[in-house]
């Protein structure tokens, strides 16, 4: 499985982007998806996940109401929809796939992970 950030960029505190993350392969709708940030000089932190069949999402508290995780199976693609954006939301952000669903939201539960894409809040 090859996973492809994209829709990063640089936005105004209280603004809003959506990430995208395309997969390669057939078997999408098999994988359970999350979203992780790392921040300059801090560890890799879980930041929201889907299920399989996108019924169930998972968030870190502090993105909660803010953030939403979609995804379409049918065009094999994973969204990270973020709004109200804030300063320390600068990250870059990666995807990841094939977690099991007790492990949906660490890092060490995943097999496949995409490049990541540059997200920057500016005040």
């Amino acid at each position: 499985v090859q996973l492809q950030a994209s829709g990063g960029g640089l936005v105004q505190a209280g603004g809003s982007l959506r990430l995208s993350c395309a997969a390669s392969g057939r078997t999408f709708s098999a994988y359970n998806m999350g979203w992780f940030r790392q921040a300059p000089g801090k560890e890799r932190e879980f930041v929201a996940a889907i299920s399989r069949s996108g019924e169930n999402t998972y968030y870190t508290d502090s993105v909660k109401g803010r953030f939403t995780i979609s995804r379409d199976n049918a065009k094999n693609t994973v969204y990270l929809q973020m709004n109200s954006l804030k300063r320390e939301d600068t990250a870059v952000y990666y995807c990841a796939s094939g977690a099991p669903l007790v492990q949906i939201a660490t890092i060490k539960g995943y097999m496949y992970w995409g490049q990541g894409t540059q997200v920057t809040v500016s005040s």
